[in-house]
């Protein structure tokens, strides 16, 4: 598998952005444009992946000084299942190496009708060697949990932390409309 990092240059790929649109809930989405201003902004690694010339799905982690955040990490959804998301997610791991990653999703003990795809997503995390961390949080309804993989201890406070940095970055993109 073929790693291509993108920035806002180079990230205006219509299938990148169908996968965005198409794999995560709305309320988790930021309009794909004010993300690709976020990648330059804020140092994201944006990375789409493919095998020889097909496009297999992407990644957007957050690297701080004590851990990154797997933000966004999405796989075709023709491909899933057949091990496309283990070899991208191994690939991240390695590339991160010796630092500690975290990510939230969608709690799979909440009761909703995606609870199956929770349920197997984090399994799918679990299985690769993140673990919960115990915080989580709630936004509109929907009950998040962090994973992590690593040593670090990670609280509550860095998540807000992580999430206040998002907004202000957001905040001080100028206003296009």
């Amino acid at each position: 598998m073929k790693a291509k990092r993108l920035t806002s240059a180079n990230a205006c790929d219509e299938e990148i952005r169908c996968l965005y649109e198409s794999a995560f809930p709305e309320e988790e989405q930021i309009p794909y444009e004010d993300l690709l201003q976020l990648v330059d902004r804020m140092n994201l690694d944006f990375t789409a992946y493919y095998k020889g010339a097909d496009f297999v799905g992407f990644t957007i982690v957050y690297p701080r000084d004590t851990f990154n955040w797997f933000w966004y990490f999405a796989v075709r959804e023709d491909l899933r299942g057949n091990g496309c998301g283990q070899q991208i997610l191994s690939m991240q791991i390695k590339k991160y190496e010796g630092c500690s990653n975290i990510l939230d999703m969608e709690s799979p003990e909440q009761e909703c009708e995606n609870r199956e795809q929770r349920r197997r997503r984090s399994e799918f995390y679990l299985r690769n060697g993140f673990r919960n961390t115990g915080v989580g949080k709630s936004f509109e309804g929907i009950d998040y949990v962090i994973l992590q993989n690593g040593d670090c201890v990670f609280t509550l406070q860095d998540y807000d932390e992580v999430l206040d940095e998002l907004r202000a970055a957001w905040n001080r993109m100028p206003d296009e409309q």
